[in-house]
């Protein structure tokens, strides 16, 4: 989407997240990507798309269990609400809204071609399909690079 087709739907991004921001329970714990000894237990998104989140966490849990979402790094959070701009950009980050995710940004990061991300190996398309069931998209199936981002929409 647009940044006039976000701010639309979502109204204006704010450096307080408020009044779109909630914070969701996580159904297993997260460890922050670039401090492992961190768990991250509850997020904040915005509050139109924190269902869709929930079911993508749910369902993660349940298809792969929490010894092997770990085992395949997919706990690692790498944020979700960011009051910022596009990276060398002017428009608003998807972040801004609250309505993104990334996840394993060490291995999945933003100038990574889509063969090369480790999200790219056959054991992670579950995941995909839990995200796109869900009404979320990857920039790295869409666009080739940013594996790591997962976009409502």
């Amino acid at each position: 989407m647009t940044t006039n087709q976000l701010i639309k739907k979502f109204g204006k991004p704010n450096i307080t997240g408020v009044p779109y921001l909630t914070t969701i329970q996580l159904p297993y714990p997260m460890r922050l990507a670039w401090d492992l000894d961190v768990s991250v237990t509850r997020m904040s998104c915005h509050k139109d798309v924190a269902n869709d989140f929930k079911n993508v966490f749910d369902d993660l849990l349940y298809y792969y269990g929490l010894e092997h979402l770990k085992s395949l790094e997919i706990d690692l959070f790498g944020g979700c609400f960011n009051y910022r701009k596009k990276r060398n950009g002017t428009s608003w980050s998807t972040h801004a809204w609250a309505i993104a995710i990334d996840l394993n940004p060490a291995k999945n990061g933003l100038k990574t071609k889509w063969a090369d991300a480790q999200f790219s190996q056959p054991e992670y398309q579950p995941m995909i399909d839990i995200f796109y069931a869900n009404n979320f998209i990857s920039y790295g199936v869409e666009y080739d690079f940013d594996a790591m981002h997962f976009e409502h929409v």
